[in-house]
């Protein structure tokens, strides 16, 4: 595996300061160098790209780049922010990274169609150096400038935890789950389960969970995540007392498969995450227990600041990063994000932070006491 120096990266004397940014573990106290005030106004011109990683994770086009545009045109009115979208394809995204360099792009901000394969895209930035800011899906196998990302394993902890706290009701005592992990092989699907594990293994190895299906939806897919619940249901003659899935995607095909045995709502779906309309609809109606969220404000304000900082030629801002993020080729510093778990009980936490109103989580919906049952 060919490997590039960050100083190739980023041809810049700051550079430098990008080697000591930050020596520290996710959620422990930063040591980084700080940074000078990241540039703002009208000063700042050209264009930056933000390459999305597909449609069917329905956040990335509703709410990630939004927010992004939204605070670049805070921070800097004259920077243009071209999106793209890669349908889940890693060449498609490898082509769109080459347009955006060829037209001058001046800097990438990465969310990964493929994380396994996305150190293509690294290391076509470094040759001519144009900074990558890792975006939520992480950016493997090249030079990194920064790596801004929800934490996934604090999202798997919180899955866990809400699990644990919560568990489901069973006739013979002993809970009996499906689960449903994310892409086989993608960092964020093994630190996320590494999460769930630390909060659901000891039910596990007591006996108290018993787990009778397991497997990977291949890209995170909500169709495949429905073949596999519905394979589960085959296999366990519908005895099942929950299924955990790992996004609200494949909650979604997990609660299709269900739906399809008029099971919906009778098995509950644990361990959602994103925050997606229908997920939340979905635990107003009681087919989904809960979700992570996620503010997509905060990261997009974080990702639009540290881009500011690449194209300034700064060190990444101090005050956001917090760790690092090996890539298996560079130690990247790292804005590690938290999340919360939200519920019936809290749904007014994803309304208070901007993401949907009311009245769009209750369009349809009677008999819910957040909808004014």
């Amino acid at each position: 595996m060919r490997r590039v120096s960050v100083n190739h990266l980023l041809g810049l004397a700051a550079a430098a300061l990008l080697a000591t940014a930050c020596t520290t573990d996710p959620g422990g106290s930063s040591s980084a160098t700080p940074a000078a005030p990241v540039s703002t106004g009208g000063e700042v011109t050209g264009t930056v790209t933000f390459l999305l990683p597909n449609t069917t994770t329905t956040r990335f086009v509703e709410h990630d780049a939004p927010a992004f545009v939204a605070a670049m045109k805070e921070l800097a009115p004259g920077v243009t922010v071209n999106v793209q979208n890669a349908e889940g394809k890693s060449d498609l995204q490898l082509n769109q990274a080459q347009t955006a360099i060829n037209a001058g792009t001046k800097a990438i901000i990465l969310a990964a169609a493929d994380p396994s394969l996305s150190g293509a895209v690294l290391r076509l930035a470094a040759d001519s150096n144009v900074p990558v800011i890792g975006y939520e899906h992480e950016a493997l196998d090249g030079p990194l400038y920064t790596q801004v990302i929800f934490d996934p394993y604090k999202v798997g902890q919180a899955q866990g935890e809400y699990f644990a706290q919560h568990l489901p009701q069973a006739a013979d005592g002993k809970v009996t789950i499906g689960r449903i992990y994310g892409n086989n092989g993608d960092n964020y699907t093994t630190k996320d389960l590494d999460g769930q594990n630390d909060k659901m293994k000891p039910l596990i190895d007591s006996g108290q969970v018993e787990v009778a299906c397991e497997d990977y939806a291949t890209g995170w897919d909500p169709a495949a995540a429905q073949q596999l619940a519905e394979q589960c249901l085959t296999r366990t003659q519908n005895n099942l007392d929950a299924i955990v899935a790992m996004n609200d995607g494949t909650a979604s095909g997990a609660i299709a498969a269900l739906a399809g045995q008029n099971l919906a709502g009778r098995i509950p779906v644990y361990g959602g995450q994103d925050a997606n309309l229908d997920a939340l609809k979905f635990i107003l109606q009681g087919r989904q227990a809960s979700t992570v969220f996620k503010n997509y404000a905060v990261e997009g304000e974080t990702a639009a600041k540290v881009t500011m900082a690449a194209i300034s030629g700064q060190a990444p801002p101090a005050d956001l990063v917090n760790g690092t993020f090996d890539n298996h080729a560079v130690q990247a510093p790292a804005a590690y994000l938290d999340v919360q778990s939200v519920d019936a009980s809290n749904m007014q936490t994803v309304v208070d932070a901007g993401l949907y109103t009311k009245e769009q989580l209750c369009e349809g919906i009677s008999g819910v006491a957040f909808c004014g049952a």
